[in-house]
């Protein structure tokens, strides 16, 4: 029998917001240990909490950039569970009723547009952390995350594969970072994700048991489970057993999911200590004036008006950063697909191979318009400006700097050239030979040496001229 995937995400994301969800504490980073705490954060008996606004408008933002409907009315609720980062003994979140409802994210599975649909959309508070020391009897408490603003996006059950997955929950940070109520770092938690999976016989309208797998640090990590899940499930099913409802996570060193409870269901209660949330038309409207152009809007437009492939738009404004980089590049050059070759390949390349973000580039989009120009205008060759552009990405020096300095300018004195052509023809009477023989490799052998004793700085248009013509007078 053959089996189908199902599978929905639930995304927890931190909001960019300077202080904590119900308090005035700092949401800062990795600062030391219970440092960014008050009597809110440590459940402290009387201690009340106090809604954050900007929480409010961070997570409306999401929700309509979501598709989200927003709602009028919502309120926060109790969720009630004992655990030792929780002081207070239960979480505040939303329930009940919550702020956004029905949303999706499209994404392009083998090239087919699909709408991932978002079932509802919260806000909550964060818990605790505990940090266990390896072999030791007790573990550390920091509550310096305890009260950092969330919102909690669950998805429908509409992904059938670990790709899909990827792409919505990729396309799902894009998002988020475009309207920039998120960093989304998954390395720093900023944006965690829990899996919820199933099997069925294809075909079948009737939905399996229901597996959720958690502790999940990376997009590569989501991929990864979801292709053991489905395999370990499948197992069991085709061996006559059943599957059992359970919560598992993920452990990235075995590349394995491992049983860590099993189901149980939470209990809710009202939230007495917060007044109802209550949006006006006025004040969703203002916030969704503030959204900027979204990343699959601003692909097509960068398709329409600068006749870029898909693919290559694809990459580019999976980042804002590096759209904004692109487009400010376009206002100083003429070719916008020269630029996007040399993002695609040259600065990806070494992005890739230093480790380093869009954020961290040293040159402007104007130096790198700088450096194409002087291409054009047989300053430089296309090989020399490799290196230049390696050296503005190390040091962040104008492109005629780094020429002037290290001596790059292009040779095109054609007597020079010709007589550099005639020692390599000279000196290399078996790939002349070659060549009159109709082998058409020689000529490019022929000018690679050429290249090579000018180290890379002969104008290639006319070594190939010059060489035609006096291979052709031999």
């Amino acid at each position: 029998m053959k089996y189908e995937s199902v599978i929905g995400l639930e995304v927890h994301v931190e909001l960019f917001t300077k202080t904590k969800i119900f308090c005035g504490c700092s949401t800062e980073f990795a600062a030391d240990p219970n440092t960014h705490c008050c009597p809110i954060c440590l459940g402290m008996p009387g201690a009340l909490p106090l809604m954050n606004k900007s929480v409010v408008e961070f997570a409306t933002k999401a929700g309509l950039a979501l598709n989200c409907q927003i709602a009028d009315f919502s309120r926060f609720d109790r969720k009630n569970y004992f655990y030792p980062d929780l002081p207070k003994a239960y979480q505040i979140s939303q329930f009940y009723i919550p702020l956004a409802r029905n949303g999706y994210v499209e994404i392009e599975p083998n090239g087919q547009k699909k709408r991932v649909g978002i079932r509802i959309m919260h806000m909550e508070e964060d818990a605790g952390k505990l940090v266990h020391e390896e072999g030791g009897s007790y573990s550390h408490l920091d509550l310096n995350r305890a009260g950092m603003p969330l919102i909690e996006i669950v998805s429908e059950p509409d992904m059938r594969s670990a790709e899909e997955a990827w792409l919505y929950l990729n396309n799902l940070r894009t998002i988020l970072q475009y309207i920039e109520v998120s960093d989304c770092k998954i390395e720093e938690g900023s944006m965690r994700c829990d899996i919820n999976i199933s099997l069925r016989p294809e075909g079948s309208e009737q939905l399996g048991t229901r597996v959720e797998v958690k502790n999940l640090g990376s997009l590569r990590a989501v991929r990864r489970a979801i292709e053991f899940e489905e395999k370990r499930q499948r197992d069991i099913l085709e061996n006559g057993g059943t599957v059992d409802g359970e919560t598992r996570r993920w452990d990235e060193a075995q590349g394995i999911t491992i049983f860590m409870r099993g189901k149980g269901s939470n209990r809710y209660s009202p939230e007495p200590n917060l007044s109802p949330i209550i949006i006006t038309d006025e004040w969703k409207e203002d916030i969704r004036n503030h959204i900027p152009e979204l990343p699959n809007v601003k692909k097509e437009r960068f398709i329409k008006e600068y006749g870029l492939p898909e693919y290559d738009a694809s990459i580019i404004t999976a980042s804002k950063i590096l759209a904004n980089f692109y487009e400010e590049t376009v206002k100083y050059y003429h070719d916008p697909k020269i630029i996007s070759n040399w993002i695609m390949v040259e600065l990806m390349n070494v992005l890739n191979e230093t480790g380093e973000g869009i954020k961290d580039l040293k040159f402007t989009p104007k130096q790198l318009a700088d450096m194409l120009i002087m291409i054009d205008k047989g300053i430089i060759s296309g090989k020399i400006a490799k290196d230049v552009f390696r050296e503005m990405f190390k040091t962040g020096k104008n492109p005629e700097d780094i020429v002037r300095e290290k001596n790059l300018i292009q040779i095109s004195d054609e007597a020079e050239l010709e007589s550099i052509a005639k020692k390599v023809i000279e000196n290399n009477p078996k790939s002349v030979e070659d060549y009159k023989n109709g082998k058409e490799k020689a000529m490019s052998f022929l000018v690679g040496q050429i290249m090579k004793e000018t180290k890379g700085k002969a104008n290639p248009q006319m070594v190939n001229s010059i060489l035609a013509r006096l291979l052709k007078e031999i």
